[in-house]
């Protein structure tokens, strides 16, 4: 069962975001990055930077060389893409590689990379989760960028306190 997305708004100034958007099934692709660039601006982000790639497979090349980006620091680098299941394992295959490597990437460089490259079965789940005002996920994608760039910031702050009493 589908959870609605939350409709509150992280307000918040700090931090500059990236969004990684495949071309490849771009109907349901854009309607993530719509949600996500109306949450982002909502929030009030300090900067948003838009890369499009051909497909799901060329997202993590670039998530990569945006995280390891010093100046300016990324805060979040959110990645959409949406991958429709076919009659071979090609599409699994794709899926797995573009989760290891997002998941690698984020903690090579310690930038948050929200995955929000959706392997589906079918136009129908797309239709729900990339079209959908309650179910989308590139809303909640930019909600969780949000978030863990407070985090990080936080977590950042402690430890230099930390540091400074030390």
């Amino acid at each position: 069962m589908l959870k609605p997305v939350p409709t509150r708004i992280q307000r918040t100034s700090a931090g500059s975001f990236a969004i990684v958007a495949s071309n490849y099934n771009k109907r349901y692709v854009e309607g993530m990055l719509r949600a996500a660039l109306a949450v982002l601006r909502s929030a009030e982000v300090g900067g948003v930077r838009l890369v499009r790639v051909p497909g799901a497979f060329e997202i993590p090349v670039v998530a990569a060389k945006l995280a390891a980006q010093e100046n300016p620091r990324i805060s979040a680098v959110i990645c959409l893409g949406v991958i429709l299941r076919g009659e071979t394992t090609h599409a699994q295959q794709i899926g797995e590689g573009v989760s290891n490597a997002l998941a690698q990437i984020q903690i090579t460089y310690r930038v948050p990379v929200i995955h929000e490259v959706l392997l589906l079965e079918n136009e129908e789940q797309a239709r729900v989760r990339c079209l959908s005002k309650t179910h989308n996920r590139g809303a909640e994608a930019a909600q969780t960028a949000i978030a863990m760039a407070r985090t990080l910031a936080q977590l950042d702050r402690e430890l230099k306190m930390d540091r400074q009493e030390s």
